[in-house]
């Protein structure tokens, strides 16, 4: 499998809506956040503090790092919020229907924004087709 493929990660049941859940793909530590619009993909670990953002507060479409105070944009990485000065790496993600279960997809290639962001609407996540 490489980097630049969708591996399936948890059902979208399995994720909260306003929480991070820490999951390792392809032994990459990933946060995966489920707001009422999307659900986010970003690497699990503070730039400023090497801690995981998982354990952090999700407030509006940031996640914060629960060391220092850092707040990431969920969306692209980039902290909006001292100490943190470098951007963390944000992933694509989708929801794919599997049997009777919406699954939750991550690509590792570092992208600031999904390719098709209908693709990981919640609103349109139980029918968006598969890539190719």
């Amino acid at each position: 499998m490489t980097e630049s493929a969708f591996i399936a990660v948890c059902d979208l049941d399995d994720l909260p809506i306003g929480r991070a859940r820490a999951f390792r793909v392809m032994d990459t530590p990933v946060a995966l956040v489920r707001t009422l619009e999307r659900v986010h993909a970003l690497h699990d670990v503070c730039s400023h503090a090497d801690v995981p953002l998982s354990d952090g507060d999700i407030v509006g479409n940031t996640i914060e790092c629960w060391m220092h105070g850092s707040a990431f944009d969920l969306t692209t990485g980039c902290p909006l919020t001292p100490p943190a000065v470098t951007p963390v790496p944000v992933y694509l993600t989708r929801i794919t229907q599997v049997d009777d279960r919406a699954v939750v997809e991550v690509r590792l290639t570092s992208a600031a924004a999904p390719a098709d962001p209908s693709s990981t609407s919640l609103a349109t996540s139980r029918t968006a087709p598969e890539e190719s």
